[in-house]
């Protein structure tokens, strides 16, 4: 085990060996990362954000169709982003629970002007 993911929000990390998908660590951390596709580069629901600094192989030809572009961003999809050495991932809020966020902050804002 020679490379190391390291997760944020939560700073979980895990080692594990170079060519790992971010999507494998993850599991292996114990941190959700949504998928439908089993790991096909199909269904984009595993994007993440790669920190500046990170260590990966270089994207494949079907990750780089499916972001359209968004990987100059540093967005990656999980299933598809190899670990060659240290790499930082941010994890996308999880929908619900942004949701549930957003109401709440429209409320406070609606209390404040009362």
């Amino acid at each position: 085990m020679d490379a190391e993911v390291v997760f944020w929000p939560s700073g979980k990390s895990v080692r594990v060996r170079r060519g790992t998908s971010v999507l494998d660590a993850s599991r292996r951390a114990g941190v959700t990362i949504a998928t439908r596709c089993g790991g096909k580069a199909a269904c984009f629901m595993c994007k993440v954000t790669v920190r500046p600094g990170s260590e990966l192989a270089p994207i494949g030809d079907a990750e780089r169709r499916k972001l359209a572009g968004l990987d100059e961003k540093g967005i990656r999809l999980s299933c598809q982003t190899r670990v060659t050495g240290r790499v930082e991932v941010e994890l996308p809020p999880d929908p619900l629970k942004a949701a549930i966020a957003r109401q709440l902050a429209r409320q406070q804002q609606d209390d404040e002007l009362w």
